[in-house]
């Protein structure tokens, strides 16, 4: 089939498939890699590309490449594994950026640091995870959501590396920091104020697991917390807690974190 471009006689059926079959060794493609594999128009392929992206049948990668997604990689598992959160996180960032037109954010404990993904507001995808794309757990709602509901161990190991200072309003008070985990601890909610970047604060949320333990945090950006903090904070507790819910009926076996590592005190 590689190799010829004509489409004469083919059905949708058959082109699909032909698109498919290019990934049975989970492979990553480039449209044009699709279309000479799959003996099909760079045209057609891209616009039948493009509805299993909307489908989530394809993955889009952030460079712009094609990759298997989530529904036909369970496919055929014989003990129906069930998704990470990091898995799940695509549909509830859609939603939550789409409802409140915010950056959304959902991230994992990853060391000192948290590893997310993210949509931005209008028609670009979720980006793609990767254990080196990470923020600092300490200057974060992200982070402090996390943290808040983290072993005191863990705490202690983001103290001990110290508080960096990202803007002048970054928390690098010890004592200051704790007091703020103790509030997200009440309040389930973690607000920073212009701490990573200058003129935009966080909203965060917890999500937890089947045993109770913290597995992940959502995070909303927001450029005026006096206006925006209720609304905010409404559409995260929904989705936070429809996805700790959802995440509540699984094997706790799969609930493992996907860039959750340990690291040690520099």
């Amino acid at each position: 089939m590689a190799g010829n471009s004509t489409e004469s006689g083919r059905s949708v059926t058959s082109k699909i498939t032909s698109i498919l079959m290019t990934f049975t060794e989970g492979s990553v493609h480039s449209l044009t890699e699709i279309a000479r594999l799959a003996g099909l128009p760079v045209s057609t392929a891209h616009r039948l590309t493009s509805e299993l992206a909307s489908w989530r049948l394809l993955d889009r990668t952030d460079d712009g490449l094609y990759r298997v997604g989530l529904p036909l990689r369970m496919l055929g598992t014989g003990d129906a594994v069930a998704p990470s959160v990091v898995e799940r996180a695509p549909w509830v960032l859609d939603d939550l950026a789409g409802a409140t037109r915010s950056r959304a954010r959902l991230g994992v404990l990853a060391g000192p640091e948290v590893a997310y993904l993210e949509k931005q507001p209008g028609t670009r995808p979720v980006s793609s995870f990767s254990p080196a794309a990470t923020l600092p757990a300490h200057a974060t709602a992200l982070g402090r959501a996390l943290l808040a509901f983290s072993d005191p161990e863990i705490v202690d190991a983001v103290l001990t590396r110290g508080l960096r200072a990202y803007t002048p309003h970054t928390v690098t008070s010890p004592d200051r920091f704790r007091r703020a985990l103790a509030v997200t601890r009440l309040t389930r909610v973690a607000v920073t104020r212009w701490e990573l970047e200058q003129g935009v604060s966080g909203v965060a949320m917890p999500v937890f697991g089947p045993g109770g333990d913290v597995v992940a945090a959502i995070e909303l950006a927001v450029a005026d917390l006096s206006r925006e903090l209720q609304p905010v904070t409404a559409a995260l507790a929904v989705a936070s807690r429809s996805l700790s819910r959802e995440l509540a009926t699984e094997p706790r076996r799969h609930m493992r974190a996907v860039g959750q590592r340990t690291f040690t005190h520099a």
